[in-house]
This record gives C-alpha cells, structure tokens and sequence, in this order.
C-alpha cells in the first residue's frame, strides 16, 4: 500500500518538542505526488481491503498457528489480528478477492434442531473444532488486542508520569486514536453492510463518515456510515443514438427525502431480519436526517447508516485536511474533548449537551483566531482550491483545497500548554450571548438567533450545528473553562509535583468532579462556581505553596455577565 505518514507536515516550524506520540497516527494519506484526492483515496484503500476480508468467531481456545494454516490453503494472508466483543473473533485480510470466493465454498450452513435458519450468506462465519478433545489441554496462543479506550483513572495515572504538559497531550493522542486494526475492522463492518444493501443496490457503495475517518476517532466511538447511490450507472446519461432508448421502469414518490426513507427502511428491515450480530435495529425515518440505527456486537460498534448524506463525507474531509495541516490541531482537539467528557460536559446519550462536533469547532475558530494563525479558514481555504476541488452539493458551496502542498505552513510556535491555557481563557470570557462561531470566517459574528450557544454549520451555513445546547450547559462549560484555566496558572501545575506520580497539569484537570461521583441516589448539590474538585485541589495548592496564585492571587478573568 502506497501509503505516507504526513510527518513532514506535522511539525510546524520552530515547534520545540517531542512527536513520537503521533508517529502510530491511524489516519494514512497518500503521496501528494500520486493522482486523486488523500482523503478519498484513501477510502477506496481501505475499502477494498476489507472486500478481501473475513470476520471469523473464533472458540475460546485456538491455536493461531493452526488456524493460519487451516485459512492459508484458500490464499496468502496479508494480515490478521484477534479482538474480544461478545466472544473472541479474527479479521483476516487475504491478499487476493478470490480467497473469499474460495473459503466461502468450504463453509456450510449450520444445522439447528428445533429452529431454522435464514440462508443468507455473509462474510461473518463461526470456526467450529471437528474434535473439541483433541486441543482441551492446549493452551491458547492468540493475543486479543484491545478496541476500546482505557478508563479514565488510568489515563490520569499515565498523563502523570509524563514530564511536560506538550507530553501530556501527545500521550493522550496516542493512547485514545483509532488503531490500525480498529480502523480496518469498521471498514469491514462497512463492507458486510453493502454486501446486505447490494442484494437490492447491487452497484451501491457503504462509505464512512465522521470520526472513523476524519482523524478525531476515539476507541470506541459510534461507526456511521452511509449509503451511497450516486455511482450506480444509468443517471444523467444521453439518449443512444439510434431511433429508441430503453429506460429502466421505476417506482417514483415525492421527493428525494421520500425517496431516502423507503429506501432505508426496506435496507434496515434486511439489517434486522438476516443481518448475522446485528441486534437492536431501529428506523429513525423522520429525524432531519433519516438513519437505520443498530448495535453491531461482533464488532461491537454502535451504527448509523444514513443515505446520500454527501455533506457529510465533506465534513469528514475537511476535519482530516485540518487534522493533517498541523499536529498540535489533533492533540488539542483529543484533549479537549476528553476533558469535557470527564466532566460531563458531553455526553452518549443525545439531549442538550455540547456534542463533539460542536467542541471540534471551537478548538478549530480557537486555532484560527491566534497570532499568527495556527490553521487557515475556510474561505482561505477555497481561495486555494483548483478547479477539481469545486463541488456545490444540494445547493451549499462544499469547495476547498484538497491538495495540502498548496497551503502554507504556520509560523506559530506557540506550545501545546500555552495554546491549552489559552483555550480555556478564551472560551471562559466569550460573549456567547452575543456572538456566534464561524471557522469559514475564522471571526466572531452577530448570532442571527437566540439560541445559547451558536456555531455556524461551515457548509449548510444557515444552521447552527450546536442548536441543540440549553443555556444550563453552556454555562456548565464556561464555568469549568474558566476553573480550569485558573489551574493551569497556578505554580506547580506545568511539572510534576514530585515523586508518586501525583495527578498535574492536564492529568489533574481530568479528575471527576465530586457532584459525578457522589451516590445515584443522593440528591445532587447545587452547581457553586468551582466544583469541590477543583476546591479542593487549590486548598492542597495553597498550603504547599501560600503565595503562588499566580502572582497577585487574582484570576484573570473579567467578572462581567457574558
């Protein structure tokens, strides 16, 4: 695979500091000397990777060297690894198509008494032992790897060993990107989607979206995904010559929308009733966007599948472009939305919380905003796009660079502990009330409604994409911006506090908060300006050091009401 980390990008210039924590970076790009765009050439990479992958659930006790053995006599195997999710399963990427073809010939449909099965074929099988006696005594040799993110206490504990802040956040890059093997399994769960989606659309692809490849994933984060019908051949195409022309007969409804509900509630209805692990389904036809939404438990991925959601893909895209201009844009952004989700800032379950999406913005304007720019906008953006970046999608200008040569490099040098300060200064004396977010602009703007907090949709831009935020949250979030920028101004908070690996700097800012640790049924306290935490935490700053608080004790905050 003709593939190149974006190292050569990644250090801005005059950036002191170690990168080695982003050298395992799962998002890979292509050479931007070779023809198409990274972002989707890297797509069709990985998706036909996974057309030449299995997913096998494996017993408790397999011999990896037999089981290579066994699966090599249908081909070469390029890659295999193991993972545990409702049981102990294999990826196995063979390095041609046809090995697929062939181990699926020697695979038989299981026989159940008293039930029957539903003959659909997939490429999720079950490896069965011919004799279970023979290896009851042979001790497992495979390796589960993990594919979900460590708990937050020992995150803290391993933040605390580092020796600066700029290692802090590296090292919590590190630990909580996307792995290769994780990305290549939500691209097989893609694949076994279209493989169900084909036996109606049999020229239609299953793409992702979002987290899973806009180089923002956290292990563990939902896989979406949607279903593309573009390429299927036949639209738009001229009249043959001749005296006829043969047009394929169609059902026609309404509208497009009407068309995207019928078509994703026969796709989730075919999920549900023969989809193998999939469990859960539920038609969620009439949201802005229609989505099939279902939990995969071989994978143990939680799904969206929408259709033609093509502003989307451009999102991702954008997000992975802002990514890869600037290592200091990632690490900031994995940070930041780890502290919100120790805090409860965000939130799995929808309602009025700050989703990721919307924290992603704001550290992006936030990077915009600094002196020198760290990133450029979006409309500096498209001034550099050339002509096969163009591209108008439902009417909304969706055009910028993909070619990251034509960008310039940043000369900001600011450190990763200067720009997290500053982060949280920032947003702790934002006017919110007044102002809105917009990273095409890259400036405040007059908010053109009354919702709390507003952040313009860079491509859909009369949307708000934080609309959903109730003024308790947004105020919850300003107050722990502020808190936490208080200590990281405090002496003692930029090193470790000596031996004992005692919780600094970022790690200390990752602390629960004692109102989320209190008992379920204990009623909650009334939310004061600092949580006990962070009380508490500046009472030990205090008797260690009397006289530190930042120099004259004051915080550096404007008291007025924003």
């Amino acid at each position: 695979m003709a593939a190149s980390l974006w190292m050569c990008r990644l250090r801005p210039r005059g950036l002191k500091g170690p990168l080695k924590s982003i050298d395992n970076l799962c998002f890979k790009s292509q050479s931007t000397t070779a023809e198409g765009n990274p972002f989707y050439v890297l797509q069709e990479e990985r998706l036909e990777q996974a057309e030449r992958s299995v997913l096998i659930n494996c017993p408790p006790k397999t011999n990896e060297k037999k089981f290579l053995k066994h699966l090599s006599s249908h081909g070469e195997i390029n890659t295999c690894f193991f993972y545990e999710s409702f049981g102990t399963y294999a990826v196995v990427e063979f390095s041609k198509k046809e090995s697929i073809a062939s181990l699926q010939e020697g695979t038989i449909i299981p026989s159940i008494q008293h039930e029957a099965t539903v003959p659909f074929k997939s490429r999720l099988v079950s490896l069965k032992l011919n004799n279970p006696g023979d290896l009851s005594s042979v001790p497992s040799s495979i390796q589960c790897l993990r594919q979900s993110a460590i708990p937050i206490n020992e995150l803290v504990q391993r933040l605390s060993g580092a020796d600066t802040i700029d290692q802090q956040l590296y090292k919590l890059t590190e630990t909580y990107q996307l792995t290769e093997d994780n990305v290549r399994l939500r691209f097989l769960v893609c694949s076994l989607l279209k493989d169900i989606a084909a036996a109606y659309f049999p020229e239609c692809t299953v793409k992702l979206f979002g987290s899973s490849v806009n180089g923002f994933g956290k292990l563990g984060c939902d896989l979406d995904m949607f279903l593309d019908l573009d390429g299927i051949s036949g639209r738009n195409s001229q009249k043959t010559a001749g005296p006829f022309t043969l047009e394929y007969q169609m059902k026609r409804v309404s509208s497009e929308r009407a068309a995207t509900q019928k078509i994703l509630s026969v796709i989730g209805e075919c999920i549900d009733q023969f989809g193998p692990g999939c469990v859960g389904v539920q038609k969620i036809l009439n949201a802005r966007c229609p989505l099939v939404r279902f939990a995969h438990q071989p994978s143990g991925f939680q799904c969206d599948l929408t259709a033609n959601n093509r502003i989307a893909i451009k999102s991702s895209e954008l997000l992975y472009l802002y990514g890869s201009l600037d290592a200091r844009v990632r690490a900031l952004v994995f940070t930041v939305r780890c502290w919100a989700r120790a805090h409860a800032i965000t939130s799995s379950i929808p309602g009025a919380w700050i989703t990721n999406f919307s924290l992603t913005m704001m550290v992006i304007f936030f990077l915009q905003k600094r002196d020198p720019p760290i990133i450029p906008t979006l409309d500096q953006l498209k001034g550099l796009a050339g002509p096969t970046d163009k591209q108008l999608i439902e009417g909304h200008d969706c055009t910028f660079v993909s070619n990251i040569n034509r960008i310039n490099t940043t000369e900001n040098t600011e450190t990763l502990e200067q720009l997290l300060k500053e982060f949280f200064e920032f947003y702790g004396n934002f006017s919110f009330s007044k102002m809105s977010i917009n990273i095409r602009k890259g400036k405040e703007q007059s908010k053109p409604d009354v919702s709390p907090l507003h952040i313009q949709n860079p491509f859909e831009q009369p949307l708000n994409v934080s609309k959903n935020v109730n003024q308790t949250q947004l105020e919850r979030f300003v107050s722990l911006a502020r808190d936490s920028a208080w200590i990281l101004q405090q002496d003692g908070m930029s090193h470790p506090l000596g031996a004992g690996a005692q919780p600094w700097g970022l790690a200390a800012l990752l602390l629960p908060s004692a109102s989320q640790t209190g008992g379920k049924g204990k009623k909650r306290r009334k939310r004061e300006p600092a949580s006990e935490r962070i009380k508490s935490l500046l009472e030990s700053l205090k008797n260690n050091k009397p006289n530190s608080a930042n120099g004259n004790g004051k915080r550096n905050f404007s008291t007025q009401s924003h």
